[in-house]
């Protein structure tokens, strides 16, 4: 996890909330960053399939790292999120964030969801706001 000032990078991986539901940040630098969640019986909705809420709040993990990676506060003006596929539980799926754009106050990411396999299951994008 090069090129991310340690204080950063604990403010980062200190997140309750990716504690919580089992997100991991296993990869980050300046404007990207990876997560990890393994899907566990928890995460799964009335289908028997991963709640949308899971994958999208990995995919958001990694955009929130991804984008105040460069130590400047960057706060979501907007995000958006396709779902492609469901895995089954017990899969690992992994979330890479990756600046697309990057202006004096926001910047744009686009995060790749995949599953184990390489086969995407969602795609999302995000605008931040850098004060």
């Amino acid at each position: 996890m090069s090129g991310v000032a340690d204080e950063v990078r604990e403010r980062i991986e200190s997140d309750a909330y990716c504690e919580t539901l089992g997100i991991d940040v296993v990869e980050l630098g300046s404007g990207y960053a990876q997560t990890e969640l393994t899907i566990t019986e928890d995460l799964l909705n009335f289908h028997e399939t991963p709640h949308g809420g899971a994958i999208y709040s990995l995919a958001d993990a990694a955009f929130a790292a991804a984008s105040n990676s460069h130590g400047e506060a960057a706060v979501a003006l907007e995000t958006n999120i396709s779902y492609l596929d469901a895995v089954e539980t017990g899969e690992t799926l992994s979330a890479v964030a990756e600046e697309t754009h990057l202006a004096d106050s926001t910047a744009e990411y686009e995060v790749t969801v995949t599953a184990q396999d390489g086969e995407r299951i969602a795609t999302f994008r995000g605008r931040v706001y850098r004060p």
